[in-house]
This record gives structure tokens, C-alpha cells and sequence, in this order.
């Protein structure tokens, strides 16, 4: 892997039409992101605000109504086929299939992209064993339980090597040590892997532990708040929860957030002694 390309959403839209009435319904209005190589962005939103939409979006499954989501200069949907195993997901439910054994559910999308059977099985054997699963490689899902078999899920979404790493919810139907051990080894994998990886959660104490940024996502997925959490220091993080929690229910950005990131595109001023400092020479 040469290194993952850079995410550039301008201007997304995406409208639905209801069978039933006909009424257009907007799920994504307007929406400007930058997403840079390798960075680890939380998306937080309240249920219907197009979060789930947005990944269907970058991984091809819809088109924009409007607007462009490029991953490069290419369009995921348009180009879909070029997307073939430099993007795996995890999602809340690991969709194994019952009928084969973890082995053979973690090398499935390398089998549909083509790899010779021996390195499918290379491949699938190296994730199984990071993720703890050596000796459970031949045992189906039914003889799994629930934290195993999405370690099985998230060796799938490693074996391809992707670029992109997509979770959604992927951790929040976990009893919560199972989760963080699991959310902690997914984040530490893909920094290792040096991928770019995005997550949708509806839980601000993983988004604030996970993300390099955090996206606040308002109804029809507007654009509300763009966190550094590296700006927040821990001291912070209560406040910081409180400044999501009150964006989330007002579907407007809080105060606290905007000052915050006025503050961070301001230049810094030197203190009294800084100027022209030789330290370390």
C-alpha cells in the first residue's frame, strides 16, 4: 500500500424520494469535508441525521444527488470498481456467514477480489492470530461469542490491506469491556497499517478516546462542529462533552466549540523570551 489518498466531500447532497407518498426527504444537505491521510475522525450525530447515509455514500453503495465525495481524484461511486479492497467496513452486526469458519469468513473479500487461495488463507491466518483467534480459526460463528466474532469482522476488514477503514457502531452492541479492548485494538491496527479510518458512534466518551478530530453531524447531515481533540486537553473533556451534548440538541454549534476552533486557526503568540530561541544547540 503506497499510502491512503485524501477525502474531499464538497458540496454533498443527497435526497431521497418516498415510494409511498413521494415526498423528497434530505438526508445529506451541503455537506464540505476534508478528511487528510491516515487521521482518525469520530462522526457523531443524533439517529436520522445521515451518518449512515454518508457511508453508503463512500463506499459506493448510492450516488450524490448532488455535489462530490472523491477519495483521490476519483468518485467512489462512479469508480467503483477501482475501490475493490482499498475500503472494508465493520459494521455494528459482523455479518459472518454461518456456514463458514472464521478462517473462511476473514479471507471471503479477498476470494471475491481474486488473490490466489494460498495467500487468501496467509492473509486471513496473520489477522486471525493479531486478533487473538489462532485457535479458533476453524470454529463457525454459532461457536462464537459475540466479542469473537467481530475480532472474525475485523480480520476480514484488515486482510485487504484497505486504505480506508469505515466502523459503524461497530462496538456499541458490546458489553463495554469488550468494546474498549476491541475499539482500542481496531484504532492501533489501523495506525499500524497507517490507514485512514472514520467511525460512527453515538457514544461521545469513544468518540473523544478514538478520533484525531471529531464531526458533529446536525439533521440532514449538516456540517455543526469540526473538533481537534489534541486542543482539548483532558482536564477539558468534561466540558467537552457537555459542548457536543448541547450542539447535538440544539442542531447548532455551541459557543464553547466555535471559540475553540477560532482559537486554533488564530496564530499563536510568542511568549517573552521566545523570540530567536537557539535551545537545544
Amino acid at each position: 500500500m503506497t499510502g491512503p489518498p485524501p477525502i474531499e466531500v464538497r458540496g454533498l447532497r443527497k435526497v431521497f424520494r418516498q415510494t409511498t407518498t413521494g415526498q423528497s426527504v434530505v438526508a445529506i444537505d451541503r455537506l464540505d469535508l476534508a478528511i487528510a491521510p491516515r487521521e482518525v475522525v469520530a462522526i457523531v450525530g443524533q439517529t436520522g441525521c445521515g451518518k449512515s447515509t454518508f457511508f453508503d455514500l463512500m463506499i459506493g453503495l448510492e450516488a450524490p444527488s448532488e455535489g462530490l465525495i472523491h477519495i483521490g481524484d476519483k468518485s467512489p461511486h462512479a469508480d467503483f470498481d477501482l475501490f475493490r479492497g482499498r475500503i472494508a467496513t465493520v459494521f455494528q452486526q459482523d455479518r459472518l456467514l454461518p456456514w463458514r469458519s472464521a478462517l473462511d469468513n476473514a479471507r471471503l473479500p479477498l476470494e471475491l477480489i481474486g488473490l490466489p487461495e494460498k495467500e487468501q488463507r496467509e492473509r486471513a491466518l496473520t489477522w486471525l492470530n493479531r486478533l487473538g483467534l489462532g485457535q479458533f480459526t476453524n470454529a463457525y460463528p454459532h461457536e462464537l461469542s459475540g466479542g469473537m466474532r467481530q475480532r472474525v469482522a475485523i480480520a476480514r476488514a484488515f486482510a485487504v490491506e484497505p486504505d480506508i477503514l469505515l466502523a459503524d457502531e461497530a462496538f456499541g452492541h458490546l458489553d463495554e469491556v469488550t468494546a474498549a479492548e476491541l475499539r482500542d485494538t481496531f484504532l492501533k491496527l489501523a495506525r499500524e497499517c497507517g490507514s485512514t479510518a472514520i467511525l460512527i458512534t453515538h457514544q461521545l466518551e469513544e468518540a473523544i478516546g478514538v478520533g484525531d478530530r471529531i464531526v458533529v453531524f446536525g439533521k440532514s447531515a449538516k456540517l455543526l462542529a469540526d473538533i481537534h481533540v489534541a486542543d482539548w486537553p483532558k482536564s477539558k473533556y468534561r466540558l467537552l462533552r457537555e459542548a457536543i451534548q448541547s450542539t447535538l440538541q440544539s442542531n447548532r454549534p455551541d459557543p464553547r466549540l466555535t471559540q475553540a476552533a477560532n482559537a486554533r486557526s488564530s496564530p499563536r503568540k510568542r511568549g517573552p523570551g521566545k523570540k530567536g530561541s537557539t535551545s537545544g544547540r
